[in-house]
């Protein structure tokens, strides 16, 4: 009879994807640890759904499917606690079992430890056995269940690794979507920039020129950015173009184009950058202007005197450039979340979608860097970008 517990197995089951595939090579060690510690000639790693017992590795037998009543493992694998049984011949649970009488095999010695998940849902076992009666060792069979956890550990970093696969090509799909619609206005406004600055009256005027030549150089970075953007969103990460580049003129770029946006809400940030990056112009631009802009919203929300600070210094093996804020800081919890994609933590005073700092760590690891968050001594948080030289 089916049960509303089997309906949530069997969704964490298709969750890990395991059906129906190739044994995964980590999965295959680990059976095959068990067999060695537990001195045996046949282990097995058993997945258990609604219906059927599915062994998705194993040693000493090939791989197979059996129907769930006829499983022995299906008969303890929810119950808590490890099984050991010297001769399962004796063990009225599974003395007519098919895997004991001949039907199926002749099991003697049997032992599991059942495959629990984090949230705490049974879905198989990790099992030894072998046709002779024996005992097992107190210390083998702690290795047993340790073994469990670690086929559990395997499974969760399979689920999480596709996850975060799929969460990245949403993330690229949505940034080209992105791109594209932006670019053909952009071209729009950069041909009405151009033909307003050739007006005549326009040229005559000092300030509207100034104002123009800046809406015009903030325009052609953009869609520098908006191109590579594009190109980087298309392949899963634009090829790395490394050259210097001095990062005294990319910081003051980005603040010029956020006071021109009005969006530098009066912040005074010093600049202490004499060191030159060696990386991609355009992807650290991006990255720049990411972390400053983050730096300004937060700082910005959290009182009236917002302080920004921008460092860069030689380090062992690269360089390290710094960008502190006086805001709310990231809880010591939040710092790995907050690089993921359209997440924000606790922090929601600012606006914003949580897209930036995923994008920083993009660009980040495209150069073979590293990314991170510290407590500053502003006050605030400290994002920190180390760049091998």
């Amino acid at each position: 009879m089916k049960t509303a517990d089997d309906a949530v197995r069997r969704a964490i089951i298709e969750d890990y994807g395991v059906l129906g595939g190739a044994p995964e090579p980590d999965l295959e060690g680990l059976v095959r640890l068990a067999a060695t510690v537990c001195d045996v000639p046949t282990a097995v790693i058993n997945i258990i759904d609604d219906r059927f017992q599915h062994q998705i590795a194993a040693v000493g037998m090939e791989p197979a499917i059996c129907a769930r009543e006829d499983s022995m493992c299906a008969v303890v694998f929810r119950k808590p606690g490890h099984t050991v049984i010297r001769d399962v011949t004796l063990d009225d649970r599974f003395a007519e079992n098919p895997f004991v009488t001949g039907e199926i095999g002749n099991v003697r010695f049997y032992a599991s430890s059942p495959l629990v998940t984090p949230v705490g849902v049974p879905i198989g076992t990790i099992c030894v056995f072998d046709e002779r009666p024996r005992d097992l060792a107190d210390d083998d069979s702690d290795a047993l269940k340790l073994i469990a956890h670690q086929i559990v550990d395997v499974l969760e970093l399979r689920r999480i690794s596709r996850e975060l696969g799929e969460s990245n090509e949403q993330l690229e799909n949505f940034a080209a979507q992105v791109a594209h619609d932006l670019r053909n206005p952009l071209t729009a406004l950069a041909g009405y920039i151009e033909l307003a600055s050739e007006v005549p009256e326009v040229a005559g005027l000092p300030t509207a020129s100034r104002a123009l030549a800046r809406a015009e150089s903030a325009a052609d970075r953009m869609s520098g950015m908006i191109a590579r953007l594009l190109d980087y969103a298309r392949v899963g990460g634009a090829p790395v173009r490394p050259k210097p580049v001095d990062v005294r003129a990319l910081v003051s770029s980005t603040i010029e184009d956020l006071r021109s946006a009005g969006e530098d809400g009066g912040v005074d940030v010093a600049v202490d950058a004499q060191t030159t990056v060696n990386g991609d112009p355009t992807l650290l631009a991006v990255l720049v202007q990411n972390l400053v802009g983050n730096a300004v919203k937060f700082a910005a929300a959290h009182g009236p005197q917002p302080r920004i600070a921008v460092g860069v210094e030689t380090v062992v093996g690269g360089v390290r450039l710094t960008v502190d804020d006086n805001g709310r800081g990231v809880p010591s919890a939040e710092r790995d979340l907050v690089f993921e994609p359209l997440e924000r933590g606790s922090n929601t005073d600012a606006p914003g979608f949580g897209i930036g700092l995923a994008t920083c760590r993009r660009v980040v690891a495209a150069h073979g860097g590293r990314i991170g968050i510290d407590d500053s001594p502003l006050g605030g948080a400290r994002i920190w970008v180390i760049l091998p030289a």
